[in-house]
């Protein structure tokens, strides 16, 4: 009787060593994305995961069109009081929108608030047509300012991060974006803490719930499109430490929302410690191409995947412990429509750079890195 136990003992670890792999085989290539943590003082990696691997950005790419509105506005092209009117262009764009009407203006001061937390896709054209007199041009900026930054992962055809299969990045991209914005224009911090814009009666909220539950936290950009599912690039500071996490293709807002938090509390615990890697070091892979999402964030595979989703990452979910649970007291500005206009000229370029007002009280006077170009062969 003793060898039949036995025989029984061996076929029942077979079978669940075997139902573990095939559950890891058939679920991995689900479950796996692209994750970043980053020292935001050296550019030093604390944590890394398909960094260098292809996706889609979505309204990350907002982090683009507003880092040329904050060059244009650093070489004398435009002021934060420049009129940013819409255009009939625009007024098409796809929601997330302000729902303002065609040849509605407002300041650039205020674009720059409704592109970063209402993340709307009018008004990013809008900008970008401005800046370049259509989005074609801008685009083309865009592109050239991706490759003079060292973003050799990046492609970008749009101004917003509406959906087009041939508009991708990194999280390694995304990072050295996120950190130039931080190193050269560190007046407009405040744009990226800010939680809530009001237009008229309207209440627009970040999509960033880092923002209200996570202490330190201060920008700065997310991004959703069914093809990428959820994207978010957080910032936060405590102490002496400044972190930078990335999650790309998270399944829903709670998941985007408590990786980047449980990441950022990693790093600033001492759980991840830097790698020895900078961010440049990271090489993008020439060869991937994004994945598209869209059948399990959006299509018929959703609810079985969202399902694994919740079973593989529970934070946040009733009863389980979440990495969201700070009171933060939440910034907020208004908007002030100009009214309507049209044709309106923009000021002659100055030939010497003036500091721009400082858009809010917030400043960090801490040093940021600025990561050196890489070197043709980098990547």
């Amino acid at each position: 009787m003793f060898w039949p136990a036995i025989f029984y003992r061996k076929n029942i670890f077979s079978l669940l060593f075997f139902s573990a792999l095939l559950f890891f085989i058939l679920t991995f290539p689900l479950f796996a994305q692209p994750q970043l943590l980053i020292n935001m003082r050296t550019g030093k990696v604390l944590y890394e995961q398909q960094a260098g691997e292809a996706w889609y950005p979505a309204s990350l790419t907002k982090l683009m069109t507003l880092y040329l509105a904050f060059e244009a506005i650093k070489s004398g092209q435009l002021t934060l009081r420049t009129p940013i009117i819409i255009s009939k262009n625009a007024k098409k764009a796809p929601p997330s929108r302000s729902g303002l009407d065609i040849d509605s203006a407002i300041s650039l001061e205020d674009a720059l608030y409704l592109i970063n937390v209402k993340s709307a896709n009018d008004i990013a054209i809008a900008v970008a047509e401005t800046i370049a007199g259509s989005e074609a041009n801008f685009i083309t900026k865009m592109n050239f300012t991706a490759k003079k930054l060292g973003m050799s992962g990046t492609n970008f055809v749009n101004s917003n991060g509406l959906h087009n299969e041939a508009q991708f990045t990194t999280a390694r991209d995304m990072a050295i974006l996120a950190l130039s914005i931080r190193a050269k224009f560190p007046q407009y911090n405040d744009l990226f803490s800010t939680y809530e814009v009001r237009l008229g009666d309207k209440i627009m909220q970040s999509y960033n719930d880092l923002l209200s539950k996570f202490r330190g936290a201060d920008g700065m950009k997310t991004g959703f499109i069914c093809a990428s599912g959820m994207n978010i690039v957080a910032t936060a500071k405590r102490g002496n430490k400044y972190l930078m996490a990335i999650i790309l293709g998270a399944s829903s807002k709670r998941e985007r929302s408590e990786m980047a938090a449980l990441l950022l509390k990693k790093g600033f615990s001492g759980k991840l410690k830097e790698n020895g890697k900078i961010i440049t070091h990271i090489a993008n892979n020439p060869n991937s191409k994004p994945k598209n999402m869209r059948p399990l964030i959006c299509g018929n595979e959703a609810n079985n995947y969202l399902a694994k989703r919740r079973a593989a990452f529970p934070y946040g979910l009733k009863g389980e412990i979440s990495n969201l649970g700070d009171i933060v007291l939440t910034k907020s500005k208004n908007i002030t429509p100009l009214g309507k206009m049209r044709n309106v000229p923009l000021p002659k370029k100055r030939p010497d750079y003036i500091m721009p007002a400082k858009i809010g009280d917030e400043n960090y006077s801490a040093p940021i890195i600025i990561l050196p170009r890489p070197r043709p062969n980098a990547d």
